[in-house]
């Protein structure tokens, strides 16, 4: 799913919406939409897949929750530039999340748990590594204090 121009605008101000207390009531997003509930659920939605903004309270009847609190990411993304900027940079905007299928998700976790697999078969093997070279370490400083006591007494055992 690819977003226009418009709609990136769209998210932007819903975005800078959010006031000092970082938070929009169900009734705030609905006024911004003109009370189109289609449209703000979609705009939420959008926000909500990007992990931007996050639900508070219940649903009830409505699509939408009864608040919306602004996340950190959110603020951060907003003051870089917003999805507006990503719209020129890209002349298109395709959120991460939305659009991929569970099967594809279900690839790409599959894919991840084998790279933590291999991660984590190459760090018990390099600690492996350390501890030989750690013990090679402590006999080498033991031969060289054996080498320095029987230099000393031959030295000084005449």
């Amino acid at each position: 799913m690819q977003l226009n121009e418009y709609e990136c605008e769209m998210l932007d101000v819903l975005l800078e919406a959010f006031g000092v207390p970082d938070m929009l009531t169900r009734r705030q997003v609905m006024g911004l939409f003109d009370q189109d509930e289609a449209t703000a659920f979609r705009m939420v939605q959008i926000l909500l897949r990007e992990e931007l903004v996050a639900e508070k309270g219940d649903h009830g009847d409505f699509d939408l929750p009864e608040r919306l609190i602004l996340k950190p990411k959110g603020d951060k993304f907003l003051h870089s530039g917003g999805f507006t900027a990503l719209y020129h940079q890209g002349e298109q905007v395709e959120p991460e999340v939305i659009g991929t299928t569970v099967s594809n998700l279900q690839q790409q976790s599959l894919k991840l748990g084998n790279q933590r697999l291999l991660h984590e078969r190459e760090i018990i093997a390099l600690k492996r590594k350390v501890t030989v070279f750690k013990i090679l370490l402590w006999l080498a400083l033991v031969l060289i204090g054996a080498a320095f006591v029987l230099g000393y007494r031959i030295g000084h055992g005449k």
